[in-house]
């Protein structure tokens, strides 16, 4: 699908928006809240962005982005290059951050621009009637994108914490506050999301989903060790030396495959697995997902045994 930006401004100091419509006037894909949008840059880079707007809008796609200190390449072109008419391919719209309508309650938890993704869930929950409460986390007011809007829309559910004026995120009042059977929600850096699922995660368990900007730290001691990977619908086998990566490898042996960040956090080069225990590495499966091994993201994750076999 070949998209046009219609419209960008800013939200919040070093945000822009972008609204997309279809190049050819076409109707626009349905989509649930936690999808993001996989755009082919002019630069040549694949990014993937959160969908910010409100499912039930069908003119147009609302995305927000931040402008990264060290970016490499991707927010650096939206903001530096980009403008209205532009054309881009769109080459994917998925979803790993996993939203339940259904759940009785709601509670979401953003920082910075983590709250994107968390905000087609508010439009959902409010117009379903379900209750949800906000709490979200930045370190300057005009740096918190879409805080102003949420305000005045819903009021005292929304919870602001801005560091500088000394408003700080108690994740043990929350949890405490969240009632037995809430869905939680949270996006943002991953200083937040490790507090949040040491803190909040013992007591929602599988009822909380977070999704990540930036890979998880490493577990500590891990030692990569060679392995043989078949690809069943290649008919062939590599070897994946302890130094590289499934999809370096296949992708020397003449296997096209999809990919973007290349760091375990996008799910673009999420792969079927066959057979085989897969050692995940990855920020986007859930423990449920990685339990049941039946994928895996081939940039970083590896295999517990000497033999895997994937769908490739």
């Amino acid at each position: 699908m070949l998209v046009s930006v219609s419209a960008i401004d800013a939200p919040a100091a070093g945000v822009r928006r972008l609204r997309l419509v279809r190049a050819d006037g076409g109707a626009l894909p349905r989509w649930t809240p936690g999808a993001h949008l996989e755009l082919r840059l002019p630069n040549g880079l694949l990014r993937q962005y959160s969908l910010c707007g409100d499912p039930a809008e069908t003119g147009f796609l609302e995305l927000a982005v931040l402008l990264e200190e060290r970016s490499r390449g991707g927010s650096a072109y939206v903001h530096g290059e980009l403008r209205p008419g532009d054309e881009l391919p769109v080459t994917g719209l998925r979803s790993h951050f996993g939203f339940d309508p259904d759940a009785p309650e709601a509670v979401l938890i953003a920082g910075g621009i983590g709250i994107t993704p968390l905000l087609p869930m508010i439009a959902v929950l409010s117009e379903r009637g379900v209750p949800w409460t906000l709490h979200y986390a930045g370190r300057r007011r005009e740096r918190m994108a879409y805080l102003g809007e949420l305000t005045r829309q819903h009021g005292d559910r929304v919870r602001a914490y801005v560091s500088e004026e000394g408003g700080r995120l108690d994740l043990a009042a929350v949890a405490a506050e969240a009632g037995e059977r809430a869905a939680v929600y949270a996006c943002g850096p991953e200083r937040l999301l490790a507090d949040v699922e040491a803190v909040v995660g013992p007591v929602a368990g599988e009822r909380l989903r977070v999704e990540r900007f930036r890979p998880r730290e490493a577990e500590p001691g891990g030692v990569d060790e060679a392995f043989t990977v078949e690809l069943v619908e290649s008919g062939i086998e590599v070897e994946v030396p302890p130094d590289r990566s499934i999809l370096e490898v296949v992708r020397e042996a003449g296997v096209d495959v999809p990919s973007s960040c290349e760091e375990g956090t996008c799910g673009t080069c999420e792969t079927p697995v066959i057979d085989g225990e897969p050692d995940h590495r990855d920020s986007v499966l859930s423990e449920l997902e990685r339990e049941m091994g039946g994928t895996m993201m081939i940039c970083v994750s590896r295999s517990c045994g000497r033999r895997l076999v994937i769908e490739l």
